[in-house]
């Protein structure tokens, strides 16, 4: 016996306001049940021991701990640059000033 009948899925359509033909009625009662079929096998399948999860395998973060290193002192950064200006890169400029 199906999960769902063709007269459900009509039910269903008039709910949602959907204009669905027989044709499209029979289609979609035959893909409803087959959603609802897999969704029990599932069900039956999954034991209350199993814990639910979004992945199968561990996941572990493989990041390094943060260490405070020195950094470049602002002549060091500054050293290569083609042009400096009060302790900074100087660039062109490339919008007009009125933007």
């Amino acid at each position: 016996m199906p999960a769902i009948s063709r007269d459900e899925v009509a039910h269903l359509a008039r709910l949602s306001r959907l204009a669905l033909t027989d044709a499209e009625l029979d289609e979609f009662a035959g893909q409803l049940d087959s959603i609802l079929s897999h969704v029990k096998a599932v069900s039956e399948v999954a034991a209350d021991d199993v814990p639910p999860t979004a992945n199968p395998n561990p996941v572990v973060n493989v990041t390094r701990p943060d260490v405070i290193v020195p950094g470049l002192t602002p002549e060091q950064a500054l050293s290569g640059a083609p042009a400096v200006e009060e302790d900074r890169f100087a660039v062109p400029q490339i919008l007009g000033e009125g933007e």
